[in-house]
């Protein structure tokens, strides 16, 4: 596994991963967590959430993740659409929920 400088926004996340496009859905899992927990570990009450929301704690996306395996702010990084991308990962967690539903099911 390789390690990756992914970015996109104000979100800036170092990975491992095998390939640019896992690094990519990965650094996107992350910053969707902020805003979809999956699996909400967090303490924080709403307001505390909500705080961290209005300080600017939170990763931004913008129209395009970046990855390169250099470094940040690469002119050769590769570039990937970020809807491309999070409609990879809705994809990911949907097939995973409905393999969660079935084994609770067989349960």
């Amino acid at each position: 596994m390789g390690k990756f400088y992914v970015q996109s926004g104000t979100m800036r996340s170092v990975v491992q991963a095998e390939s640019t496009r896992k690094a990519a859905l990965w650094a996107v899992h992350q910053a969707m967590q902020q805003v979809l927990p999956i699996e909400d570990h967090s303490n924080d009450s709403p307001k505390v959430k909500s705080e961290k929301i209005a300080s600017g704690d939170v990763a931004v996306l913008s129209g395009r993740v970046t990855v390169s395996e250099q470094g940040f702010d690469r002119e050769d990084a590769n570039s990937l659409a970020t809807l491309e991308v999070v409609t990879e990962w809705n994809q990911m967690v949907s097939a995973l929920d409905r393999l969660d539903q079935m084994l609770h099911r067989a349960a």
